[in-house]
């Protein structure tokens, strides 16, 4: 267990129990897949944010059980359909539910899993809760959509890109931390702080995972390297390879994405890493996690938000 999962662990034993308490249903196929998917580890940063964020602002309640759990099932549901659109078969190192039960078990377990976050989030009674929840859910969509229209598109720059990844993984990560400063009723400047903790954090995060993608190691990521590329996911190691490489680097990229072909894989990674592209990217993460540790300064000095900074420290020293 990691320094920061230490300080949460009380609450985080709560919320295990309470994902697996909420994915009851008397269909055993939804059963059997949310417990797969629970049982695939990982983790779980973004239920984690809730529980840190909500102590260390002095939430002496229980409601953010729930919310934690509400946050997991979220994320969980769009890496279910994540996995279908992208046809990925491998998922922290297991095979994932869509290959091992088909696509439209998959697709159906993730709906299930939204209608059940957003059943969980009327109980809680919280209109502005509710709403940043359920902003957040469009603000994903879209950005998937966009991740499909920019695939295979190797004319995408740097502030398409941005604005992906804020979508696709930043918005969930700030919505973790926005509402849990709501429901410890803090200041409007206070949320906002640590709104923006959650998207410098979520950027920092997809950053490196994208620059793991082509220096990583596949038996510690659980995934291939390169699936990006299969993809024809225009990520920005790819991206700064084509506007800064040599002519012939940016063309070999440019191909890969067009054909959204891995093949020559080996030759990329040695492009990306000649006119340094992933220094960039690690770079541009070392940014965001300054950002998001700067918004914490409002935070009284307690061990949740040592733990917060260490999390994000994390982002960008971890190598999976």
């Amino acid at each position: 267990m990691l320094p920061f999962h230490r300080v949460a662990a009380e609450d985080f034993a709560a919320v295990n129990q309470r994902i697996l308490d909420q994915l009851h249903s008397d269909v055993p196929l939804v059963e059997n897949i949310g417990h797969y998917l629970v049982e695939a580890g990982g983790k779980r940063l973004r239920p984690l944010l809730v529980l840190l964020c909500a102590r260390a602002c002095g939430y002496k309640g229980e409601s953010h059980i729930d919310l934690a759990t509400i946050i997991e099932f979220i994320h969980t549901a769009t890496l279910l359909h994540d996995d279908v659109v992208d046809t990925s078969d491998m998922r922290r190192g297991r095979l994932t539910a869509n290959a091992k039960w088909g696509n439209a078990p998959s697709v159906l377990v993730g709906d299930f899993l939204y209608s059940r976050a957003f059943q969980m989030m009327v109980a809680l009674r919280d209109m502005d809760i509710m709403a940043i929840l359920s902003d957040t859910t469009n603000t994903i969509a879209e950005g998937e959509v966009q991740q499909l229209v920019n695939a295979g598109d190797p004319a995408v720059g740097e502030d398409n890109y941005f604005t992906v990844i804020h979508k696709k993984t930043g918005a969930l990560f700030e919505a973790a931390c926005e509402t849990a400063a709501v429901m410890a009723n803090c200041t409007n400047g206070e949320q906002t702080a640590l709104k923006l903790y959650g998207r410098h954090l979520g950027l920092a995060f997809q950053l490196v995972d994208d620059a793991l993608d082509y220096r990583g190691n596949p038996e510690e990521l659980g995934k291939n390297v390169g699936d990006d590329l299969a993809e024809g996911k225009p990520t920005l190691p790819l991206i700064y390879t084509m506007a800064n490489g040599s002519k012939d680097q940016a063309q070999l990229v440019k191909e890969a994405i067009e054909q959204r072909s891995a093949e020559k894989l080996s030759e990329i990674v040695d492009a990306i890493e000649a006119c340094g592209a992933l220094d960039y990217t690690m770079e541009r993460a070392r940014a965001a996690v300054n950002n998001a540790k700067e918004q914490l300064e409002f935070l009284p000095n307690c061990e949740q938000k040592l733990a917060l900074q260490q999390l994000a420290s994390f982002a960008v020293e971890r190598s999976v």
